[in-house]
Order: structure tokens, then sequence, then C-alpha cells
């Protein structure tokens, strides 16, 4: 019979990777991975109680809060500041950063950056919604922690993970030494280890885009996009089109089977939509250490220094080798010099 090995235990085994740490690291990501699971509850019964719908306000972003937005905000921000590691929390939620300011927290080491509840949009309908995190160190050693050490670059993350809500329940994550994923099993209220040591295939056949926006988007990506859908029995093209509106979905599926994510510039969003600090950052990190790439066109998305917390980039990620077919479109069309060489190869 093969051991169950629970997310707790994995963390404690791998506790001596951070010397530094004392423990405190392997602490937040307990305190990350409770709230996970009670958030993880409240989507599972969302349907059957008053949480759906609006909550009648507005986020930084001008975009509607669903009820299960304002509640996931709540539930990881009560854990992190109950736990004591976090000294200062960045969430899509909030306008401004969460100081965490308690007698437990006045030695705190750790920054976390999260979207509480990614692709929200697919709330109602009952598409797999998630959950993005990014786990920093604190840069500054005295008073209150400074937005500096909340705008580092992606490649100063400690940590890196996401929970999917779907069919079943995973937890993804990378302390920068590989990934590994853990699914929620029910009955004994654990995240268990399910998926060691998970790798992206370097190719793939799946390109993940909203292509109703097709008429938006740089003429590099319109190419790419076409070369997609071509008939080339050699490449075996055409390949699938596959898209939720749920980043971590889609993602998610892409890293399991191979594939590319696109969210380009356009003409309604000219930086990007999506949020480099607590989206785009986290799945970079993860994504490469699983072998794969992220860039933003031009730049390695954990090369790009933030200059406000909700700060905004176009990003493209996945299997290497459909990245670097992309970055060959993007150099054609002039948008970009980008090269496949320049991203640091994941162990």
């Amino acid at each position: 019979m093969t051991a169950v090995k629970t997310l707790g235990q994995f963390i404690i085994e791998k506790q001596a990777d951070f010397p530094y740490a004392k423990g405190e690291l392997s602490r937040l990501l307990r305190d990350i991975g409770i709230a996970a699971k009670i958030v993880n509850r409240e989507v599972n019964k969302a349907g059957l109680v008053d949480i759906l719908g609006d909550a009648g306000t507005m986020n930084v972003q001008g975009e509607g809060q669903k009820k299960l937005d304002v509640y996931a905000n709540e539930q990881f921000i009560s854990a992190l500041r109950s736990g004591g590691e976090c000294c200062v929390v960045a969430s899509e939620e909030n306008d401004e950063c969460v100081y965490i300011e308690s007698e437990i927290s006045k030695n705190a080491k750790y920054i976390v950056a999260i979207d509480p509840l990614d692709g929200s949009s697919n709330i109602d309908v009952n598409v797999a919604i998630g959950t993005i995190f990014s786990i920093y160190r604190r840069q500054s050693s005295e008073g209150k922690p400074r937005i500096s050490d909340v705008l580092q670059k992606g490649r100063e993350q400690v940590a890196a993970g996401y929970v999917i809500y779907g069919s079943s329940t995973m937890l993804v994550y990378t302390t920068g030494k590989g990934v590994n994923g853990f699914t929620l099993d029910p009955s004994i209220g654990e995240f268990c280890l399910s998926h060691p040591n998970m790798r992206i295939p370097k190719d793939g056949k799946i390109y993940s885009i909203n292509e109703g926006n097709y008429v938006h988007f740089p003429q590099g990506v319109k190419d790419y996009i076409k070369y997609c859908q071509e008939e080339n029995a050699d490449s075996g093209r055409p390949y699938t089109s596959r898209y939720t509106g749920s980043m971590v979905a889609d993602i998610h599926r892409n890293l399991i089977k191979g594939g590319i994510f696109l969210y380009p510039v356009s003409s309604a969003y000219p930086k990007g939509k999506l949020r480099l600090v607590y989206e785009c950052n986290p799945m970079a990190f993860i994504l490469e250490q699983a072998g794969g790439v992220a860039t933003d066109g031009v730049n390695r998305i954990l090369d790009i220094v933030p200059d406000h917390l909700h700060q905004r980039s176009a990003i493209f990620l996945g299997s290497q080798n459909m990245v670097a077919k992309l970055s060959e479109f993007l150099t054609a069309s002039g948008l970009t010099s980008y090269r496949i060489d320049k991203v640091i190869s994941a162990p």
C-alpha cells in the first residue's frame, strides 16, 4: 500500500532547503493551505447559500466584486494575520497594501501577494476558479515595511503557487526547487501529494487565448494564431484552442498536457490586462520551475521591476517550443527582439 504524504508532512521534509527560514516559511505555506480549504468549502456550496452574485462594490481595477471574492480575500488575510509570519499582504481586492501590525507579527519576514479568487466571472456558471499567491522575503530591516518590499522582481520570490477549485481541488506550489501538486482528500480534509515534480512538456498542442478579441491583438499574435489553426501533419496542427477565462484553470491544464497561454496587449488594454505582482509573477515562477517559459513578448516576466502595486502586463507562458515559435512571429512583426535563450532554464 502506497503511503499518503500530506502537504504538511511534505513542507516539513523540505524545510531543510531553507536554513535561513527557521520554519517560518513552512508555517506560512501551511496557513495558506488552511485558508484554501476554508475557501474551497464555500466554493463547493456557493450555489446553496447566499454567497453568489455581486457584493455591490468595486475593486481597485474597476471590476465588480463577487461576494465569494470578498469572502476569499477576508479568509486569506485573516489566516495570514493570525499566523504571525507575514507583515504585508498585497491583494487584487485591496487598493493599498494591508500591513499586519500585531504583537505576533512584529518580527515577520515575509510579504504575500495574492489574487484570492482568480476567474471570478466564472463563479455563477460553475467553471473552475482558483487562488494565486506569491511570497517574498522582506528586504527592509527596520520600521514599517516599505512599498519596495512588495515591488520586487519576480525572480526574488521564495515561493509561489495556486489553488484550483474544480472537479477536484489542487494546490500546486514551488519554492524554487521544482513544482509539486497536492490534491485535497475531502475524506480526511488534507492536501495529499498527487503530482510530484511536475514538468511541462517541451511541446504541446493547446493554445489558450480569448480569440473573441482577435481584431485587437498585435499582428505577431494574430499570425501565431493563424499558424496554430493551419493544417500540417508534420507538426500535428491544427492545435486545439482551449480558453475558460480563468488563468489558473488554463495554465493548470497546459502545465499537465503541454500548451501555451497568451494574454497580449490590445487596443482595450495597451499595457496588458493581467496584474504583474500577483498573477504574472507567481505563474511565471511556477512555469519556469516546471521547465516552461514566461515572457511579456520582450522581457522575461521574472526580470521586470514593478513600479506600482496593480501594474498590468502582457504575458505569454507555457511549453518552451511553443513560446519559441510565438517569439519568431513576434520578432517578424517587429514587436520584439525577444529570444528564447534569454530565459534561464529551470532545474
